[in-house]
């Protein structure tokens, strides 16, 4: 199976007054989100569905690359601030095998790629991994891992 691993895009700060939990995805993270989804696209990635974290700014996240992606989105509370790799075995046992993008937050997703396959790595806003994980081989390995930055220079439009 592969995990794909995505960190949900830029979300407000500056004017922001309610809790951190609802931050929503800002008007710069939402532009970037939907050039990095066809990017992901474009390299022609096909999990059978995403689940996210319910806060705002993953959730809008996930729906700008389900769209894209036509794939369907749900919610998932496991994937919130505290994710951890209990909670991630336990969701990718209940995926039968499944290719399934996850997306989430830092330094959660970081944690769950270096308890995965011993990498130390560092999500950026809006970066994206694949992990490969087979019962045939002990733990996983990272296929790739790439920032938005590169994700949009895939599009031409960065």
């Amino acid at each position: 199976m592969i995990l794909y691993l995505l960190r949900h895009g830029k979300a407000d700060w500056l004017d922001w007054k309610g809790s951190d939990d609802d931050r929503p995805l800002n008007d710069e993270g939402v532009k970037e989100m939907r050039i990095v989804a066809a990017a992901l696209n474009r390299l022609k990635m096909t999990p059978d569905f995403i689940l996210s974290s319910p806060l705002p700014r993953a959730l809008k996240t996930a729906e700008i690359v389900a769209k894209e992606l036509d794939l369907p989105v749900a919610e998932q509370a496991s994937l919130s601030p505290g994710f951890d790799r209990r909670k991630c075995d336990a969701l990718l046992a209940s995926q039968a095998g499944a290719d399934v993008v996850m997306v989430g937050h830092e330094p959660d997703l970081s944690g769950i790629v270096r308890s995965l396959t011993g990498g130390r790595v560092k999500f950026s806003k809006a970066a994206t991994a694949a992990i490969e994980i087979s019962d045939d081989m002990p733990g996983a390995r990272i296929l790739w891992l790439f920032p938005a930055k590169t994700l949009i220079r895939l599009t031409g439009k960065g």
